[in-house]
């Protein structure tokens, strides 16, 4: 390529669309240009999103499954997982906790799991709601009448990744959860007044960069209020255990900046899965590439394990106290803030700057 990395970052930052073939390029820089990609990106996170770092408690609830995703630990074939379902006094108590621990949104998170009517989650949903806590949610495709429920309880957020939009990808790896049917939930949170979030897997075994590339377009063209990606993990208990990462590592971090540079306006959590690439460091390096949000997980000790969608998932060992200790730390270290308030979409409160 003829330009120069200060000439993309500077095209980028100008809102310019690069082709998939320069994205593709752009994933693979090396030394100064690595460094001046994750510099611009972080650049641009300070200028649009602020310093402050959203908190975002992850309450794990069932780690039962309807589906059977080939990489996925809790995927329904896999008959060696303890399944289990939390109580609804345990997941208020432990949203209670999250609060006055400093998180001001809680993240409900479970496999497809259809004993969870609309009713139950609205149950939840409304408990949860009078805390004056912000609340997204992550249950899978649901139809939309299950959505309006949802939204109409006090949901704020809903979280569903594409995962890839390759579509032949997609079908190998999602064998019961048809593409246009994902996509089409999205519209429907869109349309229901939902704060959506998506996004996808980095290292799809098979995927090319030029897929990456179209990934990160994609995700783009969605206009997404928040956009969480990870590095594909795959389970030792699944049919693609044998799937390994990418041979270069810094291509997850530069997808990770190149998402903030494509989309500045959009919350880019630092997902717990770069913790599993890179013990203790992976989660840092994003949120000094691009990232704004970090999502401790809260779920109970007890059931921490038992939620295992991928190998080496860190501090299933530790409670939510602990993990909220560890992450006040990092943020101190990295020279960054925990936010206070909601931390809603930037569409909404157009703040600007630091929207905490």
């Amino acid at each position: 390529m003829a330009r120069t990395i200060q000439e993309w970052m500077t095209g980028l930052k100008a809102g310019e669309l690069p082709t998939v073939e320069e994205l593709a390029y752009l994933l693979t820089v090396r030394g100064d240009d690595s460094r001046l990609l994750l510099q611009a990106a972080d650049s641009v996170r300070a200028a649009v999103m602020g310093d402050a770092v959203h908190i975002r408690g992850i309450i794990e609830f069932s780690n039962i499954c309807r589906n059977d995703c080939l990489y996925c630990g809790i995927r329904r074939s896999n008959q060696t997982v303890t399944r289990y379902r939390i109580p609804d006094e345990e997941i208020l108590e432990t949203a209670a906790h999250a609060k006055e621990w400093g998180c001001g949104t809680v993240v409900l998170q479970s496999g497809e799991d259809p004993y969870y009517t609309a009713e139950r989650i609205s149950k939840l949903v409304r408990a949860i709601h009078a805390m004056d806590l912000a609340i997204t949610l992550s249950l899978g495709v649901r139809p939309r009448a299950e959505l309006a429920a949802f939204r109409e309880a006090g949901a704020d957020r809903y979280l569903l990744r594409f995962e890839t939009c390759n579509r032949e990808q997609f079908a190998r790896l999602h064998p019961d959860a048809p593409f246009e049917e994902r996509i089409r939930c999205l519209d429907d949170l869109r349309e229901l007044g939902f704060q959506v979030g998506s996004g996808f897997m980095i290292g799809l075994p098979g995927a090319s960069l030029e897929d990456l590339a179209r990934d990160l377009l994609f995700t783009r063209q969605l206009q997404l209020d928040m956009i969480g990606c990870g590095p594909f993990l795959a389970h030792p208990d699944t049919p693609l255990r044998e799937s390994g990462q990418l041979p270069d590592k810094s291509v997850y971090y530069h997808t990770i900046a190149l998402l903030r540079l494509l989309n500045p306006h959009a919350h880019i959590p630092a997902t717990t899965a770069f913790d599993a690439l890179d013990k203790e460091s992976g989660r840092n390096r994003v949120l000094e590439g691009g990232a704004n949000v970090f999502m401790p997980n809260l779920t109970p000790g007890k059931y921490r394990k038992l939620y295992l969608l991928y190998p080496d998932k860190p501090c299933v060992d530790e409670e939510g106290g602990a993990c909220m200790l560890c992450i006040r730390g990092r943020l101190r270290a990295l020279g960054r803030k925990m936010a206070t308030g909601r931390g809603d979409a930037w569409r909404l409160t157009n703040a600007g700057g630091n929207n905490a």
